[in-house]
């Protein structure tokens, strides 16, 4: 007769800590959160009981993400209707309902153990807990966007992202802040259509976009794939429009000799003097006056540092000690008017001037326009409203944007918003777009239908520039549309000419250091395709790092220049006979590198004939 083999003992673990076992772990952990719905136990302790391993885990430990749920038993919710009144009647609080057990934080591992039921009419005798609301599921920002369940999931992620880079009112005391850069939007709207955490949050006191009227439908092809059409009498009537703000500071610095920079009104004396012009809108004490409009590179703040060396010889032989202009500037191509300046005291306690601009952004050809559903799209074009098309009843659109952009993305709660902004507009009420339990379509359809209008929201348009009828008929509607602050007055860069890298010698990188736009390599292998081999030449060598430099005919190296007998000649060969060679300066770069590393590289120079 074999033996029944006794079952293993539980291992438990205390934060991961191996501190005894258990003959049943299983009842141990359903004793415990018995204990814990009892109050007799912490709220923040979680049970895990993993049968595969028979390991039962109880975590206290920091860093658990936990959400909360409600209890059930037997098949039924604990959050029962009489004290769902008594909440109701503030009788009692979220804590009073922890307290009582009937609601519990679960953390990852603990809802390994458990099944969730979304809605109450689905507790089967098998659920352990309920959902508080199912839109529960999404965090603060998803949580915010109507209809997530009709998008697909990438476009949620993307409506995510683009929230956080929309524009409104960031804080209600941003004319007190002196923030590195700040935006704030001139109308902002609260949403026709939002979901009820947007409530909770109290967004509408931060809103962040306007209600605009969408059509969806082509206009000759200027809003192919994401390019969207703009009314520009809306743009005129403020649609989008915002106001940047950007700071800027200086610091009298101290120096080790004692010595320290002055806030003052440079003079001509001071080395580096810009011109009577650059320092035009400087009060006597070197500050610029507020209001005062400015664009280039005109100075806000006028400053002088000492001299880099103690003494420094003049012209004459005298010994005297000049100042630098080390003045506060606005940086090139930027424009705008100073809106204040703060004067106060840095870290060090040396004087600190902080100035902050103004520049008004009105929407411009390239702009970045997003909807809350990860439709986002640029200008293509500012239409006169009397060009636009417009509806019987009058009515043109905000924004024409193209319908091929929702198929394919699968964005039907775009569609649905739109709806909803209409039959809200003409309801005069707020729709709710809370996930898995907002207005439905069917309650959009029947108030459409009622104020007269088709129940899919599609209307006959007529176009402006001809009066004709269109043919088909157009979704049209009311939607929330956010400005986002990629702008294109912010990264519109140009270069004719300008710095060198002191390494390389060739132009500096990126808008702020005034550089050049990066050629690389897929750039190169293109005009290699093409075999536009003298484009290449021009691009790579002669207006980026052409240089001449005297290679040794006899040993192959570069020659050093003799400033004094007016002539070049080779260390290792000792001799003068050189030849000028046109190259790349990063090659004689490269050469210099290769010596460094003990190996001697020969240029071999043979003649044309």
């Amino acid at each position: 007769m074999v033996k029944k083999k006794k079952p293993e003992k539980t291992s438990i673990f205390l934060n991961g800590r191996l501190v005894g076992t258990h003959p049943d772990g299983k009842s141990l952990a359903n004793r415990l959160r018995e204990r814990r719905r009892m109050n007799e136990l912490s709220s923040q302790v979680n049970i895990y009981y993993n049968r595969r391993l028979n390991e039962l885990h109880i975590l206290t430990d920091k860093g658990r993400v936990r959400r909360p749920y409600i209890v059930v038993e037997e098949g039924k919710s604990r959050l029962s209707p009489g004290v769902l009144a008594r909440v109701k009647n503030n009788e009692l609080s979220w804590n009073h309902l922890i307290k009582m057990g009937i609601i519990e934080y679960l953390d990852a591992q603990e809802e390994e153990n458990s099944f969730v039921a979304i809605s109450e009419d689905e507790i089967t005798p098998e659920h352990t807990h309920l959902e508080v609301d199912p839109s529960n599921i999404f965090g603060v920002v998803a949580g915010i966007l109507p209809y997530p369940e009709h998008n697909s999931s990438p476009r949620i992620t993307m409506a995510c992202a683009m929230a956080k880079q929309s524009l409104g009112i960031y804080t209600t005391n941003f004319a007190q802040r002196y923030d590195t850069r700040a935006y704030i939007m001139y109308y902002p709207q609260e949403p026709m259509v939002r979901t009820r955490l947007y409530k909770s949050l109290n967004m509408r006191e931060k809103a962040a976009g306007q209600n605009c009227i969408v059509a969806l439908t082509s206009y000759h092809g200027y809003n192919m794939a994401d390019a969207i059409v703009v009314n520009r009498s809306s743009i005129d009537r403020g649609l989008h429009r915002v106001a940047m703000f950007k700071k800027y500071e200086t610091e009298e610095r101290m120096y080790p000799g004692g010595q320290k920079d002055t806030i003052e009104l440079p003079t001509p004396e001071v080395v580096g003097y810009r011109g009577e012009e650059a320092y035009k809108h400087l009060a006597e004490d070197g500050i610029i006056i507020p209001e005062s409009e400015v664009d280039g590179k005109q100075v806000l703040v006028g400053k002088t540092s000492p001299p880099r060396f103690l003494e420094e010889i003049s012209v004459f032989g005298a010994v005297e000690e000049k100042k630098r202009e080390s003045s506060l500037s606005l940086k090139s191509g930027e424009v705008g008017k100073v809106d204040s300046v703060m004067v106060t005291e840095g870290p060090s306690g040396n004087r600190l001037v902080k100035v902050r601009m103004r520049a008004i952004k009105t929407p411009e050809i390239g702009d970045k326009l997003a909807s809350r559903h990860g439709q986002k799209g640029v200008i293509g074009l500012r239409v006169a409203q009397e060009d636009m098309p417009f509806t019987k009843s009058g009515i043109t659109p905000d924004l024409i944007v193209n319908p091929h952009a929702i198929p394919s993305r699968m964005t039907a709660g775009h569609l649905l918003e739109t709806m909803g902004g209409k039959a809200g507009a003409l309801g005069g009420m707020l729709m709710d777009a809370t996930a898995f339990s907002g207005n439905t379509e069917e309650q959009f359809k029947a108030i459409l239908k009622k104020n007269g209008f088709d129940e899919y929201g599609e209307e006959v348009l007529y176009d402006g520039l001809t009066g004709r009828k269109i043919t088909t008929k157009l979704f049209i509607g009311n939607i929330y549309y956010q400005r986002l602050h990629h702008m294109v007055s912010n990264k519109m860069h140009v270069r004719s000419r300008g710095p060198v890298q002191l390494l390389t010698h060739q132009p500096t990188e990126g808008r702020a250091r005034e550089g050049g736009l990066r050629f690389g390599e897929m750039e190169r292998d293109c005009l290699i395709g093409y075999g536009a081999s003298m484009l290449i030449r021009e691009r790579l060598l002669e207006e980026s790092d052409k240089t001449t430099m005297n290679v040794c005919t006899d040993s192959g190296c570069i020659a050093t220049p003799d400033y004094t007998q007016n002539k070049n000649y080779c260390r290792l060969s000792q001799s003068d006979n050189s030849e000028p060679v046109e190259m790349s300066y990063a090659f004689k770069l490269l050469l210099d590198e290769i010596q460094s590393l003990c190996i001697f590289p020969r240029i071999v120079l043979k003649d044309k004939s």
